[in-house]
């Protein structure tokens, strides 16, 4: 998910320091060379002016005209300045906000339906689990610490370039236990209440509805029937051996700085059953905001 705007991060930075490279060296220098410029000239016409006073030489009305001409035309930015000057404070100010405050993304997959469908236009938090420097992603200052059931962005472990979002359902030191599409959480059984099935408009599939209780954080999941319980071909990811799987699902523990990420569509989702722990480094922030669906204007507001 959102592999160009994990790029989008490092060409807004470098955009900004090279407008900003630009605005500091105009304000400071070359506009100072412009205001020399535009002295020496306007010394240069005044002494034209006077001398021709003195030999008598009437000049019209112009003068004054003239003079403001060339001072304008002197001072003047050129353009590959002035843009960048106009550019530098919209770039720096959209930099600060996206690496700092609120990032947005886009659902491009129906891993997280019924709680986030494709098409939503989502915001995450990026102080809520810690202030993190741009593009390196290192954390400076820490905030708060995931939670279950938040619903988090995080970079994919196996391509950093590439954006996911799951819920945590697993933080460090948890026991996860996977069985017959039933979660249990450190020897506690997670409780569901059945809902009315859901439509898949797309694909005319109706699948089973839940109201899942991940430890007081209740929402919306999906399991189909026809999936098997067990996890098809998992990777060798890091700490693999952390985890055990059998024809009835899996288990496993969240080793320390790691979390265990799964999608709400749970039979319809590559998660942390297939590739891994996610590390506290690769976090991005938490999503908590739909503010435009463009397919359905309703889908506005927070969710949980």
């Amino acid at each position: 998910m959102q592999a160009l705007l994990g790029n989008f991060a490092l060409i807004l930075f470098v955009l900004m320091l090279v407008t900003g490279v630009i605005w500091f060296a105009d304000t400071f220098f070359l506009s100072k060379q412009r205001r020399a410029r535009a002295d020496a000239a306007l010394a240069e016409f005044d002494a034209a002016v006077a001398r021709d006073q003195a030999q008598g030489v009437k000049r019209d009305g112009t003068v004054a005209t003239a003079r403001a001409d060339l001072q304008a035309r002197h001072l003047k930015q050129p353009a590959w300045i002035e843009y960048s000057g106009s550019f530098f404070p919209v770039i720096a100010l959209v930099f600060c906000l996206r690496s700092f405050l609120y990032e947005p993304f886009k659902i491009p997959s129906s891993s997280m339906v019924p709680t986030l469908l494709v098409g939503d236009l989502i915001l995450v938090n990026k102080f809520t689990y810690g202030i993190r420097l741009p593009i390196i992603n290192k954390k400076i200052i820490e905030v708060n610490q995931p939670q279950r059931g938040d619903v988090m962005v995080f970079k994919y472990p196996k391509d950093m370039s590439v954006d996911y979002i799951k819920r945590v359902v697993g933080v460090p030191g948890d026991k996860i236990v996977y069985k017959n599409k039933r979660l249990t959480v450190n020897g506690e059984q997670i409780s569901y209440k059945a809902l009315p099935d859901y439509l898949d408009e797309e694909n005319l599939t109706y699948y089973k509805q839940w109201q899942e209780n991940l430890t007081g954080v209740e929402h919306k999941i999906l399991t189909d029937e026809r999936a098997p319980n067990f996890v098809p071909n998992p990777d060798a990811f890091p700490h693999h051996e952390l985890c055990t799987y059998n024809a009835e699902g899996f288990a496993c523990t969240v080793p320390p700085g790691e979390y265990f990420m799964m999608g709400d569509n749970r039979d319809n989702s590559l998660d942390s059953r297939y590739w891994g722990f996610v590390p506290d480094q690769n976090i991005v922030g938490k999503a908590f905001f739909v503010w435009m669906n463009l397919g359905d204007i309703k889908r506005i507001g927070s969710f949980h």
